[in-house]
């Protein structure tokens, strides 16, 4: 009978030479290779791959039944247990998507003019102060406009998350209408660029459209408890590290 031994070396045990999951946006499967090699057999090497479970948000927390890892994004965080019901589940996908989107415009929005108008390129108020302007209607008529226009789209898309493609077609100009798409990424004229919606692509999307929530959150805090914008403050920690610090704004 032939005796099986594992060498401790790297072309016994190594792992694949995919990229890590914060440079792909991969589904955070860990791959890895192991190699067994038979003494006094034959020069044939047998090879099986490991692949480990998704990692949860915190580890060695088990992760919610109907959270099984099919979902893009999907990590097990759900710690109040929103997502419990699958009705409301795929109302949270959906709206989650929207406001990450939201969030990744209202970000560049606040922070790209800022930056622009520090190195002279433009000259545009704050975000803080953007409503302060004065624009071809009053605060409070712009408010009713856009009320209107929103909750129009709102509906649309509520209808298509209840019956998906049962608002691919424009009511008035009926000429126009969408190619047939999977919920959330309509696709045709929202998509000039033709990416496909791989799960590679969802699951990179949602990371940025959570990182803009939160930064989206840290621009209000900070101009709350500085009265600056995040670039101005930028600036003013570099100019001085060690003193221009949130040590030093909270004291």
């Amino acid at each position: 009978m032939a005796t099986v031994t594992t060498q401790a070396s790297a072309s016994i045990f190594r792992p694949c030479t995919s990229k890590p999951r914060f440079l792909t946006g991969s589904s955070g499967r860990l791959n890895r290779e192991l190699s067994f090699k038979s003494i006094g057999s034959s020069s044939k090497t047998a090879s099986f791959k490991v692949e480990a479970k998704k990692g949860e948000w915190l580890p060695g927390l088990a992760s919610p039944g109907y959270l099984n890892g099919s979902l893009a994004g999907d990590n097990g965080f759900d710690p109040l247990g929103l997502a419990e019901d699958p009705e409301n589940l795929k109302w949270f996908i959906q709206a989650e998507l929207v406001n990450g989107r939201w969030a990744m415009l209202g970000v560049a929005g606040m922070l790209l003019p800022e930056v622009f108008t520090k190195i002279g390129i433009i000259n545009v108020p704050e975000w803080y102060d953007a409503g302060k302007e004065q624009y071809f209607a009053s605060s409070s008529t712009l408010f009713v406009i856009e009320f209107i226009l929103f909750h129009y789209v709102e509906i649309r898309r509520w209808q298509d998350i209840k019956n998906p493609g049962s608002v691919n077609q424009d009511p008035i100009f009926k000429q126009y209408s969408l190619p047939p798409n999977e919920v959330g990424y309509p696709g045709g004229i929202f998509n000039p660029l033709n990416f496909a919606p791989t799960l590679e692509a969802k699951e990179k999307e949602l990371a940025n459209g959570r990182l803009a929530m939160l930064a989206f959150l840290g621009f209000v805090i900070q101009h709350n408890v500085t009265g600056k914008g995040p670039f101005e403050n930028l600036l003013q920690h570099l100019s001085d590290p060690w003193h221009n610090t949130i040590v030093q704004t909270f004291s």
